[in-house]
């Protein structure tokens, strides 16, 4: 077959697994495993596929049709103009996170040579964005998964940053030390009880332990909150994304006699995505 009948076939098969935009997705699996660019396959529509490019396209497409995240087939996926490895161990970078990095960056290029510490590393999106776009930073990485601190390691090494983030494996704060001009985290905010109501990419493939934050949803948001204290230092920030609907509760949670202020940054679609809270001096 050649490309006009290999991306007829697959995008057959994706549409009846019903995923979305199988014509994209089809066109986007084959260009990942024909390691070419999109004008190659508008350009050489009479190409055929060698036997292992054949089987290889085959594979990606039946994992793509159970509906496994198109990023955990290529493993990889652009985060703040950066190429992320991703693999199932690590929640996929999504875009409204980069508000969090966004606003970080704010934060800390007003600080000369500032440390700061991500809760939850995972893939190591955020921190790793922050190190590339302020030189004379220094982070800690946390995350209670040793397979993803394996990940944000790789991905340290690839952008260079790997001799100032230190990654450790940590429940929350357990063996964090010394204090931070900024705590940053992307934490799990997922209500337990609509982890079953997700897309099926999310549900099924995505680490429920980066995702589920408890009955409601802010269990380590709250702890987040009531920690970070002990390990900022006068006038330091904590910085987080919360989820949808979550924003008056999450304020709630801020003690005026420990926080001297709070606000939130919105997303694309004006939801409150980001919160930023200000310790007392």
């Amino acid at each position: 077959m050649n490309i006009p009948e290999y991306l007829a076939a697959a995008t057959m098969r994706l549409k009846a697994a019903s995923v979305d935009q199988p014509e994209r997705q089809a066109s986007s699996l084959l260009k990942f495993v024909l390691d070419r660019p999109a004008s190659f396959l508008i350009a050489h529509p009479e190409y055929e596929l060698s036997d292992d490019e054949d089987a290889a396209f085959a594979v990606a497409v039946e994992r793509r049709s159970t509906r496994e995240p198109f990023q955990y087939i290529v493993g990889r996926q652009e985060f703040y103009g950066l190429d992320f490895v991703v693999e199932p161990e690590v929640l996929i970078p999504r875009p409204e996170t980069e508000i969090l990095v966004e606003a970080a960056i704010d934060e800390l290029s007003r600080v000369d040579a500032p440390r700061f510490c991500e809760i939850g590393v995972g893939s190591g999106c955020v921190s790793i964005s922050i190190l590339a776009n302020l030189p004379t930073a220094s982070a800690v990485g946390a995350d209670i998964s040793r397979p993803a601190i394996a990940v944000a390691e790789r991905n340290a090494v690839r952008h260079k940053v790997d001799d100032r983030i230190e990654l450790i494996e940590s429940n929350l704060f357990a063996n964090v030390e010394g204090k931070f001009d900024l705590i940053v985290s992307n934490p799990p905010y997922i209500p337990a009880e609509d982890i079953d109501a997700l897309q099926i990419e999310v549900r099924d493939y995505e680490p429920h332990t980066a995702l589920s934050g408890g009955l409601g949803g802010l269990d380590i948001v709250r702890r987040l909150i009531n920690e970070s204290p002990t390990h900022l230092v006068a006038g330091g920030s904590l910085m987080m994304e919360i989820g949808i609907g979550q924003s008056e509760d999450v304020a709630a949670m801020f003690d005026p006699l420990i926080w001297h202020s709070h606000c939130f940054l919105r997303d694309l679609q004006n939801i409150p995505r980001t919160v930023l809270a200000k310790l007392r001096g």
